[in-house]
C-alpha cells in the first residue's frame, strides 16, 4: 500500500509490504492560496427607521451559571441536550470529535441548560465554552 504523509511541510510518499517500509518520493508540501474575498455590494442610503429595535445581548455574551469547557480541541459530532432542559450531574450532553475519537461530555453539575455555545459540526479549541448549566 501507498501512502502519503505531510509532515512539517514536507511530504513523503511512503510504500509499505509486509512490514516494510520503503521512502518511494519525497517532496514540498502546499497549501492551497487563499480565495479573494467576495466582493461586498453597497446598497443606496435609505430613510433612517423611527425606531430601532432594542438592542440584542452581546455576540459571544455568556448566560449566568456553570460554564462546561470543552477539555480538548476537536469537532461536535453530537448535542444530546436543548436550551432549558434539566439535566443531572454526570449526564453526556455532548459527542465531541477528537483525534478519530469520539469523546463525552458530560454535565459538571445538575441544573438547566441555561445556554448551548456551540453547533453540530463546529470546531472548538481547548477551553472553549460549550454549554451553561444555570
Amino acid at each position: 500500500m501507498k501512502y502519503k504523509v505531510t509532515l512539517n511541510g514536507r511530504t513523503y510518499e511512503v510504500e509499505v509490504e509486509a512490514g516494510q517500509a520503503m521512502l518511494v518520493d519525497e517532496y514540498e508540501a502546499y497549501a492551497p492560496a487563499p480565495a479573494a474575498p467576495a466582493p461586498v455590494a453597497v446598497a443606496p442610503v435609505a430613510a433612517a427607521p423611527a425606531a430601532a429595535p432594542a438592542a440584542p445581548a452581546a455576540a459571544g455574551a455568556l448566560a449566568a451559571g456553570e460554564v462546561v469547557k470543552s477539555p480538548m480541541p476537536g469537532n461536535i459530532l453530537k448535542i444530546n441536550v436543548t436550551q432549558g432542559q434539566k439535566v443531572e450531574e454526570g449526564q453526556v450532553i455532548i459527542i465531541l470529535e477528537a483525534m478519530k475519537m469520539e469523546n463525552e461530555i458530560v454535565a459538571t453539575k445538575s441544573g438547566t441548560i441555561a445556554q448551548i455555545v456551540v453547533a453540530k459540526g463546529a470546531t472548538v479549541d481547548t477551553g472553549a465554552a460549550l454549554a451553561v448549566i444555570a
